[in-house]
């Protein structure tokens, strides 16, 4: 019983803990992505920088109703001998976080300008740069922040239930 309500107590926690890294991740290649905006030739020389993204997937549709299963019969549960999950049900150590699982993809997108004097413009004169929106790199980055600031205050307002709860005993 008393792992079933640490495990409740904490998923607050692992959930919002799970979205802040995502949003970090997000804003780190924004950050990337913005930096490298005018970058024609990469350290290997291998060409421009390729622009990245972040992929979000979600987990298994069968993991999730798994996890919903479990949970119903954590409900249904009003006797400490029914505490013990059966078998079929178990977790057997293996995580339960079914958060978004994020990915980051490098991009193919370029464009090309015209300016012959520059050291990687090809025999036409035409310049090989990332694709970048820069506007709307920046929106991410601001979107990922405040999405990550509102997981920030879900943590505090966990925090602050948890301390209020202990004043009531």
């Amino acid at each position: 019983m008393k792992d079933m309500g640490v495990n409740r107590l904490f998923s607050t926690f692992r959930t919002a803990s799970s979205g802040m890294a995502a949003q970090r991740q997000q804003i780190a290649i924004a950050a990337e992505n913005i930096a490298n905006a005018n970058t024609t030739r990469t350290e290997d020389g291998n060409g421009p920088y390729k622009p990245k993204t972040v992929h979000q997937t979600v987990g298994d549709r069968r993991d999730f109703e798994n996890m919903l299963r479990d949970s119903l019969l954590d409900l249904r549960q009003t006797r400490s001998p029914h505490i013990e999950k059966p078998d079929s049900f178990a977790t057997s150590g293996q995580s339960r976080d079914f958060g978004p699982r994020t990915e980051v993809v490098e991009t193919e997108r370029f464009r090309y300008e015209y300016d012959p004097h520059h050291p990687d413009a090809d025999e036409n004169g035409m310049v090989k740069y990332p694709d970048l929106d820069l506007v709307e790199e920046m929106t991410r980055m601001v979107s990922a922040n405040r999405l990550y600031e509102a997981n920030l205050s879900v943590i505090e307002a966990e925090k602050n239930i948890i301390r209020r709860s202990f004043e009531i005993s």
